[in-house]
């Protein structure tokens, strides 16, 4: 069984005999969720549940942990889930709804935690050759994230693969979202000071009109993009927070953006930092106004390898030949992408609507995942292990 033969029955019949129990886990996690660098409870609930069916978890120096299953050395296939929350009022009315003001699990790590618990329980109950390591990251949903953190204390050490899946609410239950290559988008944040002297509205020849620089930023910065950057690389600049001034007939002395940029290209990514500043520059100068940018790298895009996706695709048709369908790039960001940078895997995303009611979208307070979904995703990384183990000992040969 260890090679491959058997395992992905072996983790579906676990997680059918254990339905109610890890629908639990869920639901626990769900009503205590934490935010980013804070889940010591999530970490310990994680903790204990692997202890008690045998597993040996280890735990990061932070929060989060990981556990090794099956032999000791060698390289190792990896599992990803994300635990952390966000800061998203809870409005879904469940019975286990949040139980912390102002904290949800409006992201669905909720979910993907309890998938890959349920995974690991499963697989520990088998003799396996060759190795598997689940790791649960925290702070996913922050700026330099958990990933960072996983891979500087040695997460990765010994991967050879590494999968992942998201929650979708736009797909059905039971669907699996495949995509090879960018599945997400580099995601980084510039926030922008634009200063001048400051005047009245009246003489604004005779100053620095900061409100007239950060309007011109903020309309041409986007079209200027589209015309130096390649339109198929999906760059687009959008800005969300915008704050200058205070009375109607005064020119103030400052003025301050905030948004993102993002793009699905790997290159545009690492140049576009400089071209950005480059072109506020060229915007501002004709105003007579300073700026001061400070640009910040969030992630780069989750690229999807050739090889890692092909065998989700194989394991997801075996779960059900109807399930994969191809989904669309997300312009989010997911610091899954980080891994992808040292070893190759896939991150697919996991239908979650019902299939009754308009569906729902990530970050939003009243996100109710189906938990039918819990199943499919356990039965999916189960069959991942097979197929992976199956290509391991074939080209062992």
């Amino acid at each position: 069984m260890g090679r491959g033969s058997g395992i992905a029955a072996a983790v579906g019949e676990w997680v059918r005999a254990n339905e109610d129990t890890v629908t639990q886990w869920r639901r626990h996690i769900h009503a205590h969720p934490e935010l980013s660098h804070e889940e010591v409870a999530t970490t310990a609930f994680i903790s204990e549940v692997l202890s008690e069916h045998g597993l040996n978890p280890v735990p990061f120096p932070g929060t989060g942990l990981y556990v090794d299953l099956g032999p000791g050395d060698g390289d190792r296939l990896a599992f990803r889930a994300d635990i952390d929350a966000l800061s998203v009022a809870e409005i879904s009315g469940l019975e286990f709804a949040s139980g912390t003001p102002g904290v949800s699990h409006a992201c669905g790590h909720d979910v993907h935690a309890t998938i890959c618990m349920a995974l690991a329980c499963a697989l520990a109950e088998l003799d396996l050759d060759y190795g598997v390591r689940i790791i649960f990251q925290p702070a996913e949903e922050v700026m330099g994230g958990g990933a960072v953190d996983v891979i500087r204390w040695g997460g990765l050490q010994n991967v050879s693969a590494i999968y992942a899946l998201h929650v979708e609410p736009s797909l059905r239950v039971g669907q699996i979202g495949v995509r090879t290559g960018a599945i997400t988008s580099a995601a980084d944040v510039l926030e922008l000071e634009i200063t001048g002297p400051g005047g009245h509205t009246s003489r604004p020849q005779v100053t620095a009109d900061v409100v007239y620089a950060a309007g011109a930023v903020i309309t041409q910065l986007p079209a200027l993009l589209s015309r130096r950057v390649d339109p198929r690389t999906g760059t687009v600049a959008v800005f969300g927070a915008v704050e200058a001034g205070g009375a109607h007939n005064a020119i103030p002395k400052s003025a301050r953006l905030k948004g993102t940029i993002r793009t699905s290209d790997i290159a545009t990514w690492r140049a576009i930092e400089e071209l950005s500043s480059e072109l506020i520059a060229q915007i501002i100068a004709p105003t007579g106004c300073e700026f001061e940018l400070n640009y910040t790298r969030g992630v780069p895009p989750v690229l999807n390898d050739d090889v890692a996706t092909a065998l989700a695709v194989e394991a997801g048709r075996s779960v059900d030949p109807h399930a994969v369908v191809a989904t669309p790039q997300s312009s989010g960001g997911e610091d899954f992408s980080w891994y992808l940078e040292h070893v190759p895997g896939a991150m697919v995303r996991l239908g979650a609507w019902d299939g009754k009611g308009d569906k729902q979208d990530l970050h939003q307070g009243d996100l109710n995942v189906d938990e039918k979904s819990i199943a499919v995703g356990v039965r999916l990384f189960g069959a991942v292990v097979e197929k992976y183990f199956a290509a391991v000992a074939s080209d062992a040969e």
